[in-house]
Order: structure tokens, then sequence, then C-alpha cells
């Protein structure tokens, strides 16, 4: 994201919030305003800027918005109540401290925090988040609303399908691929293709069962 200079966090009860803020701060983007969809606490930065949905300004609806909320299903549910009230997803943020491929490419709404490295000829679906010091391989392929956790580490072409999860400091060896919506657990290290919709933990990971993503 380079032309755009001013966003609102859509989302704003999630704890990745400040983390967001952090990162547009440091691309010279201005947050309007930090937008509490539910009923809740706020993680802002400042508080001055917490909004409730019924708020919002056509000012602020104008702007162009991204999600900091982990969990994919509360992100999904999230940028469809954003894009209901009229909302654009904002072009994918970068932090400065990420280390990005010239070959890379990212979705509208995506977001890839701080000191992350993405390979060669990655491509991240829209919405996708990325989060502190993760690792993505070259010609990965990351499908819209995919998470992956802080130091999780995904070799060469790998793919993760839409709405997948990486937790915090998972290893995926190379060539594999993740079904949708399917759970790697944080520590995990993943040896063979996890199907759609299932949790693999441990090392080597192995199938528990069907995944739960948690709210």
């Amino acid at each position: 994201m380079t032309e755009q200079s001013v966003i609102i966090v859509f989302g704003a009860g999630g704890p990745l919030t400040p983390d967001l803020e952090e990162s547009a701060a440091r691309a010279g983007i201005r947050v309007a305003a930090a937008v509490l969809n539910r009923q809740g606490p706020g993680f802002s930065l400042d508080a001055t800027r917490h909004v409730p949905v019924a708020a919002l300004t056509p000012e602020l609806r104008a702007l162009p918005f991204l999600c900091p909320l982990f969990t994919p299903a509360n992100r999904r549910a999230a940028v469809a109540e954003a894009q209901a009230l009229g909302l654009a997803p904002a072009p994918a943020l970068a932090d400065p401290t990420a280390i990005l491929a010239a070959s890379a490419r990212l979705g509208d709404g995506a977001w890839v925090n701080a000191g992350a490295i993405l390979g060669a000829l990655a491509r991240l679906g829209r919405h996708v988040l990325v989060n502190r010091g993760a690792g993505i391989g070259h010609h990965a392929e990351i499908g819209d609303f995919a998470s992956i956790g802080p130091g999780a580490v995904l070799a060469g072409q790998v793919t993760l399908g839409a709405g997948a999860v990486v937790g915090a400091g998972a290893v995926v060896e190379p060539g594999l691929t993740l079904g949708a919506d399917s759970v790697l657990a944080p520590g995990a290290v993943l040896r063979r293709d996890l199907p759609v919709g299932m949790l693999a933990a441990g090392n080597p990971a192995r199938i528990l069962g069907p995944a739960r993503q948690a709210a």
C-alpha cells in the first residue's frame, strides 16, 4: 500500500489491532478510526479512535479498511459486515520491516506484520494475515482469508487453502498442501498434506480430527 494514506481498522476488538496500527504508522498511513463491530473492549493504541458501527460517518465510510482479526471465520464475518456497509478493502499493507520479494503478489485487504519474509513468486490472496516474523517460501500459494501465526515457517511451493491456519512457530515442509479451513497447531511440523477442514498437531504432525477454529 503506497498510494493510500488514510485507512480505518474494522474489527478493533481484536488484540492484533495495535500491531496493525503500528504497521500503518511505519508505512506513513494514518488510521482515522478503529471500528468496534461487536460490543466489548477495543484494542486501539488510542482509545479516542474507537467508533461503533452505528457512529460511522459518511467520511469514514468512504475510507478503505483493513481487518486485524486472526481467526479466519471472524475475519470473514467482519469483512462481510464492512462490505455490507459499503466499505471497500484497502490495498495490501506490508510492514516496512517485512522483506518481500519483488515478484511476490498480495491481494487486497492482506496484511503482512513486522519482520515477516515472503519469497520469490509468493502469492497471497485477499484478506490474508501474516503475523510477526513468519517466513513464507518461494512459489507459495496462500488462499483468501488464510492466517499464518508468528514465527511460522512455510518452505517453498507450499499451498494453503482459503481460511487455513498455520499456528505460531509451526513448520510446513516443501511442496505440501493444507486444505481450506484446516488448522496446523502451534509448534507442529507438517510432513504430509493436511486435508480440508482437519486439525493436525505434533512433530511429526498427526491429524487429530476436524478443526474447530476458535471464535
